[in-house]
């Protein structure tokens, strides 16, 4: 069976090789990450690090870029010194970033193996105990190529942040606003839609009929397949979907099965394994 992985590079190379024992597994990407050409916001947020009582990244991405663009704060970690700072990750992959950046793993916060699911709400699960009237607290994110918006300061009291994409985020941030939290956000790169050749487009559409199994990891991910493909019918397409919302687009899109799955390569294999 052959299983084409939509997740950005390089995630979705590391799929491919977790997959390839059982099934015939290729990356075919549906987002883009790309670095910023003014870093300046970035940098003044890794400057006031301290300022705040957590840091939330909202993907892998998020940590790579921030760091890149914060050397001097991942020496510190990597020295040991002593920062209070929480560093909060809604998945295993974004806390493995951390990780690997030198952040503690005692101050690492997301939630457990075993969470029915990797999200925003899982995530305020383990940290509402945290926040205390007054707390600041930063959102480390992506943003849509071309939309011109690099940091975001919401208004104390505001009900919903602006230029946020992202359902997760919103209700988080929410939440951390009733909890009289204020809360900042930043820009670590872009997303964008690939830039498919014809190899990428024949592949594509073969898969759209041929048995093939989807495996959508972004909702975005999924709306850049439709603009990609405009015309497409996917009535007889297959998928797994890492999240409900991501379920819930594909579906939108036409796919005919799709089956929701937790992001984990256990998980994903049995939901693989349930079209044989």
């Amino acid at each position: 069976m052959r299983v084409l992985v939509t997740r950005v590079q390089p995630q979705a190379a590391r799929w491919v090789q977790l997959l390839s024992d059982q099934y015939e597994a290729v990356a075919l990407p549906l987002l883009e990450t790309r670095a910023l050409a003014d870093t300046a916001a970035l940098q003044a947020a890794g400057q006031r690090w301290s300022d705040y009582a957590a840091v939330m990244f909202v993907s892998s991405q998020a940590v790579s870029f921030f760091f890149a663009s914060n050397q001097a704060l991942a020496q510190v970690y990597q020295e040991q010194t002593a920062l209070d700072t929480r560093a909060w990750a809604t998945g295993p992959g974004t806390r493995t970033a951390l990780l690997a950046q030198g952040v503690p793993a005692h101050q690492v916060d997301a939630p457990p193996m075993d969470s029915g699911q990797f999200d925003s709400e899982a995530l305020w699960q383990q940290v509402c105990g945290q926040i205390a009237p007054g707390a600041r607290v930063l959102v480390v994110r992506g943003d849509v190529q071309g939309d011109g918006s690099e940091v975001d300061k919401p208004d104390e009291g505001a009900t919903k942040p602006q230029n946020t994409p992202g359902v997760g985020r919103d209700w988080l941030a929410q939440r951390l606003q009733q909890a009289g939290a204020r809360v900042d956000f930043v820009v670590a790169y872009q997303r964008c839609a690939p830039v498919w050749g014809d190899a990428e487009r024949v592949l594509a559409t073969q898969a759209a009929t041929d048995g093939s199994v989807w495996l959508f990891s972004s909702a975005e991910a999924v709306g850049h397949l439709r603009n990609l493909l405009p015309g497409q019918s996917w009535a007889q397409a297959r998928a797994v979907a890492t999240h409900p919302r991501i379920e819930q687009a594909a579906l939108g899109l036409g796919f005919a099965q799709v089956r929701e799955s937790r992001p984990t390569l256990d998980a994903v294999r049995s939901s693989i394994e349930s079209f044989l």
